[in-house]
């Protein structure tokens, strides 16, 4: 974290994700003056530097010539045309600062190609819970970073969450369809737990707050203690009580198998995205 915090750290793209991680950076300690914003959405500039009060413009070079750290956080589709653009104000600059890649399905060749020869390049798959520090985030590096480079990349999304290095970057559509998606998983959870709850006679409002709270704390208990899953399940699951009894109604329904192919569909179509 001391050696991230003495970066100039910019973000080209000032979206939702991008506005996550730049607050993370700063709840981190990163000083403001060392992190800037480009945005073409003079609203979007408006909102984040309100927000997190750090310098944004539209202007993509010039935060990448005052940068030594540059997340490109824009659209995955605007990559080629961003970086294309950069090559023709920039140059052989571009091979200066880290590149840290959030373009979902845009692999690190297609960003190396864009780039000058021998430009360090971090990928990374990162979840909407970055949103409240909470995020899970996987990497992968090209060849050309090195292992101080890395070690940024790894203190960067540590300021979201947790943060994982992948040894491959195949690796990356494996995450995108467990926890890239994940959160999308736990809301219809959620939603269909608070269902039954009113189903069953609670107040709807009521259901929610307790189904929200007993995901957290579920989560909150198996992250604290470390403890596997299964054996968490087997202490509140007596023989013959209520546990087992519902616990018996989610595996006919195919509960768990349900999961299994969600995460394999949602990898199958990130490699079909990226073109892997």
């Amino acid at each position: 974290m001391t050696e991230l915090a003495t970066q100039r750290i910019g973000f080209l793209g000032a979206g939702a994700m991008g506005e996550a991680l730049a607050g993370g950076l700063l709840a981190a300690g990163v000083p403001r003056e060392r992190v800037r914003a480009a945005d073409p959405d003079a609203a979007r500039r408006e909102t984040v530097s309100r927000a997190l009060g750090i310098a944004s413009g539209d202007d993509n070079a010039a935060v990448v010539r005052e940068s030594d750290i540059i997340v490109l956080a824009v659209k995955p589709a605007l990559v080629p045309r961003v970086l294309s653009d950069l090559r023709t104000a920039l140059g052989n600059a571009l091979a200066r600062p880290l590149w840290i890649s959030i373009a979902a399905g845009v692999s690190i060749a297609r960003i190396e190609s864009e780039l000058p020869s021998g430009a360090r390049v971090v990928r990374a798959m990162p979840n909407t819970p970055a949103l409240v520090r909470a995020g899970a985030t996987a990497y992968a590096a090209n060849t050309a970073a090195t292992a101080a480079d890395r070690a940024l990349a790894q203190s960067f999304f540590e300021c979201a969450g947790l943060a994982w290095e992948a040894p491959e970057e195949s690796l990356l559509d494996a995450v995108t369809g467990l926890s890239g998606s994940g959160p999308a998983y736990v809301f219809v959870f959620l939603e269909a737990l608070a269902d039954a709850g009113a189903r069953v006679g609670l107040p709807r409002d009521v259901a929610q707050r307790l189904a929200i709270q007993t995901v957290l704390g579920a989560a909150q208990l198996a992250h604290d203690t470390g403890i596997h899953p299964a054996q968490l399940r087997e202490r509140v699951s007596s023989p013959g009580g209520t546990t087992i009894a519902g616990l018996a109604r989610l595996e006919a329904a195919g509960f768990r198998a349900a999961l299994l192919d969600a995460v394999e569909a949602a990898t199958r179509r990130s490699r079909e995205l990226g073109g892997s």
